[in-house]
């Protein structure tokens, strides 16, 4: 690694060197993008599919092969010591909820939702950029893009693996406004179609959540879309059906939103982050 604690890339080769089998003494969050390969972990071999997540731990032997050259082979890997997972375990415990299931000379696979890493995808490419940046607070600003990075992927699959869990966490209806939203960002999100999910009503919903939150229902829905296509964007999905598929069926008032919240279009902010 070339930093002392972690470090982040994002590759997309159509041919990469034959790589033996090797280990590493850091933990390895592999995210697997696009492309035919087959893993090699630990004496097995599987083909991962777009949106997996593979955690290998130190000093397990790991390999790559690429199958098909005509396709691009793109994925994330952030690669993070123990120690600094320790450090940060004395803030919380939960930033060891992934490694700890490596315990006992494991490895650990996950599939996420389409949404999911697409958010995935466009916390990585943020970190990236703030660490090719020179703006002010840039060493403050990473720190806390590698914490919200570990943390938006661990309970990802927490909530995955834990659905009664959460359900039974969910106890106000602010909770269960947010997490509606959240599962559902791609569909109906009118205050009817929210007051039938959640049995109450529109204008209860609508003061519950200004009152909690300090913003309107619709201003946070419109702000929680555009960080959506944002990521989905920067993962290569094209602009035009992005927009359409988180609810903007004319592409104008898409593109009017995109520049009132980034400053940019989305091409330009696209162009911009992943040139670095």
């Amino acid at each position: 690694m070339i930093s002392r604690d972690f470090e982040i890339y994002y590759y997309s080769d159509k041919k990469i060197p034959a790589v033996a089998a090797h280990t590493h003494d850091y933990y390895e969050f592999y995210f697997f993008i696009d492309g035919h390969i087959i893993m090699h972990i630990d004496g097995k071999e599987f083909t991962p599919t777009p949106g997996t997540l593979i955690v290998i731990p130190p000093r397990m032997k790991h390999f790559a092969r690429l199958v098909d050259g005509s396709i691009f082979y793109r994925r994330f890997v952030f690669w993070v010591t123990k120690d600094y997972l320790d450090m940060l375990a004395n803030v919380s415990n939960d930033y060891n909820f992934l490694p700890d299931k490596t315990a006992d000379d494991k490895f650990f696979i996950h599939k996420f939702t389409d949404i999911e890493f697409n958010t995935i995808q466009g916390k990585g490419f943020t970190l990236i950029d703030e660490i090719h940046s020179n703006r002010f607070g840039r060493d403050a600003k990473i720190l806390l893009s590698v914490s919200d990075f570990i943390l938006t992927v661990s309970r990802m699959v927490f909530e995955a693996t834990n659905p009664t869990i959460e359900a039974a966490d969910s106890t106000s209806l602010y909770q269960s406004i947010i997490i509606y939203i959240e599962n559902h960002i791609d569909e109906d999100l009118s205050l009817d179609v929210l007051a039938e999910k959640l049995h109450a009503s529109k204008f209860h919903i609508s003061h519950i959540f200004t009152e909690t939150s300090g913003i309107p229902l619709h201003k946070y829905i419109t702000k929680k879309r555009l960080d959506m296509c944002r990521d989905a964007i920067l993962s290569g999905a094209d602009i035009a059906a992005v927009a359409e598929t988180y609810g903007y069926s004319d592409y104008s008032v898409f593109y009017r939103a995109f520049v009132k919240e980034y400053g940019k279009s989305p091409k330009k902010y696209k162009d911009e982050i992943l040139r670095n």
